[in-house]
Parts: C-alpha cells; structure tokens; sequence
C-alpha cells in the first residue's frame, strides 16, 4: 500500500480549490505578451492600492528581517479605532480563508455538520471537508441563500452555517433585516459566520451594521478582508470579529505569524484612507454599469450583484471561456459551483471592461 493511500478518505477525496489563471501562466500557454492580457476573474481591485498604504509598506520593508508581531498589535489597534471594538474581539488571518479555515479546525470534525448556500464560496465546502465534518448544501433561491431553508437544514449535529453577503460567485444580497432575522432563530449553540468579503462594495442603501450585532448574539463571526476593495489581495490580510469566547477558541488554532509584516502595516494604513476606498467604489458602481449595458446589448442575461463582479449567461462556458482566453482575457468559469452555462467577470478599469467587451462577441459565436 503506498503512503498517500493512508490519508484519510476525506482528505482524498478532496478537489483542490482551483484560483484564477495568473497572467504569466496564459502569456506562456497561448504565446501572447503579458501587457496584452486583461484579468478580470479574481475580483481584484484594478486601482492597486493607495498612496498611504503604499508608504505603510514600504516602512514596514526595513524591518524585514524581523518576525511579524504574533498578535498584531498595530492593525488590532487600528481595528478597535475603526469600529469601536475591544482587541479580544478581533482575530487575524492570512486572508479571510484563514478565518473560515480557523472555524472549520476549531469547531467541525467527524460527527458534526456544516450548513451552506447551493452557488455559495467554494472555500465553506472544502474547509468542511478537510476537517472530516458533513457538509449540508442548501438549494439556492434565485442564484442566493435561502434563509428559511438554511434555518430547516441545521441539525443537533449543526456547528457552523456559512452565509456570504454578498456572495461569491452569484452576486447575491441579503438585507441586514433579512439577516437579523435569521440571527434570531438560530440556535445559539450554532456559530453563524458571516463572511462579507464584499461588504465595502455595497451600495449606501444595502449597507447595515453586523459589527453591532456582535454583543447581541455570541455566536455570529463576522470575517472580512483586505483583498478585495483595500487593494491587497498580494499580502493577504483577514479579520474576524466575534465574541471573546469564540475568538479565544481560533486563536488556539491559529498559526503563530500568519500575517506578515508588510501585510500588518498594509491593514492598518488601508483602513483609514476613505478617499482611496470611495474611488474603489465610484469605479465600480461605473464598470458594473458598463458592463451590464455591454450585456443588454448583446442580449445576454445576468445575475444582478452587488460585489465587484457580476455572473452572466453565455450557454457553454467552457467554450466562451477558451476563446476569450485564446483572445488574451482572463474570466472566471464556475461550472465548479454548479453553474456551468455561466462565467464570471471581476470589474476593471474603463479600458479592461472595454477589452473584455470587445472580445465577449467573437467567444459567444
């Protein structure tokens, strides 16, 4: 019997997650020059990052040498500023992704279950799985979660229901009353995460406070990260904020410096620069429009979102997907998520959105 035959049966089973197509890697494929290619299918933030955090970054690089802060004092602090928390409610994490990593290793095993949305972040699945629990994939309603069914799934076995809002890669939102709601019936030996990975997109009217329901309910994790509108999808940054019995419990599965210094810095510098996140936002309220008058155009249907991307329906997408590729634009295929007539496209720049737009025609034929 060889060695990787031991593994337990639930980690061989296991389909890695699968990220999107690097640049470099399709320049090599296709033979095309790297300033040609447009990326749109990782929801990055096409203006980088802003000046402030970029001198953050650059001060944080003379102490390279030295191991990053374990507890991450700097950013914990800048966190506790932002949203008027105290530190033992807030945990780090290479990326949101440790976060829910982090859950799944302190509260999932064999004999517990996992509730999450059909079309939901592949992430909830696979961190379900390599802790050996059952995952319970809920029907989606219209593209998003259905909270009543969400509700009706959960079990004496439940430990965790994962809900992303907005959710990737559908789009979809839930009103904070919706999840208010939802927090009230769900028992409170059940530990809600909310993962709102997106939540700086949102639109001001969708906008609510989860970080105020903390006090009230004990068992709502709120992760968020520095990926997606703060430009810093390189450096990966998360943050959970809970309770502090729950927070003590991912810490005991955290690795030791699993953020960097620079990341640190970073965090802490973006959290504050409102202006470079307004302009993150103007430029995607203006590219989903674009884009969207690009799909009415061409008669195609998608899914309305409120992230920095937007689904939309090409029949084959694997075939839609090859061509743009062969063109030098890089979507993202979801037929992993059960959707496999559907891509995704992150929102660009003026110019990336237009390249994208160009191309789609000559993919769909």
């Amino acid at each position: 019997m060889r060695l990787c035959d031991l593994a337990p049966a639930h980690i061989r089973a296991i389909s890695p997650y699968q990220p999107g197509k690097p640049i470099s890697e399709l320049a090599r494929e296709m033979g095309l020059a790297e300033e040609s290619i447009v990326k749109l299918a990782s929801n990055e933030n096409p203006l980088g990052v802003g000046e402030k955090t970029r001198a953050a970054m650059q001060a944080a690089l003379a102490d390279i040498a030295r191991y990053p802060d374990g507890n991450g004092f700097e950013l914990k602090d800048a966190l506790c500023r932002r949203y008027g928390l105290k530190m033992d409610r807030i945990v780090l994490g290479n990326g949101s992704n440790d976060i829910l990593e982090m859950v799944a290793g302190a509260l999932l095993g064999p004999d517990c279950e996992a509730v999450f949305a059909q079309h939901a972040f592949a992430v909830y699945a696979l961190a379900t799985q390599a802790a050996g629990a059952r995952g319970i994939e809920v029907p989606a309603r219209n593209f998003g979660h259905d909270l009543d069914a969400m509700l009706a799934a959960i079990t004496p076995a439940t430990r965790v229901v994962f809900i992303a809002n907005p959710n990737n890669p559908t789009g979809t939102f839930l009103s904070g009353d919706e999840l208010e709601a939802f927090l009230e019936r769900v028992p409170e030996q059940v530990l809600v995460v909310l993962d709102e990975a997106y939540t700086e997109y949102l639109a001001p009217a969708q906008r609510y406070d989860a970080i105020a329901w903390i006090e009230r309910f004990p068992n709502l994790l709120v992760s968020r990260t520095f990926s997606k509108a703060y430009g810093l999808a390189g450096l990966r940054v998360g943050y959970g904020l809970g309770s502090p019995e729950v927070i003590d419990l991912l810490n005991r599965v955290r690795q030791p410096f699993n953020v960097c210094s620079v990341g640190l810095a970073a965090a802490a510098a973006a959290l504050f620069d409102d202006v470079f996140l307004q302009r993150s936002y103007e430029l995607n309220q203006a590219g989903m429009k674009q884009l969207t008058d690009g799909f009415q155009r061409l008669g195609l249907d998608w899914i309305p979102s409120a992230g920095n991307f937007v689904t939309f329906k090409v029949g084959d997408g694997a075939g839609v997907n090859q061509r743009l590729l062969r063109q030098g634009v890089i979507v993202r295929p979801i037929a992993g998520y059960g959707m496999p007539e559907w891509l995704r496209v992150s929102i660009g720049l003026e110019s990336e959105n237009a390249r994208f737009l160009e191309a789609l025609p000559d993919a769909l034929v």
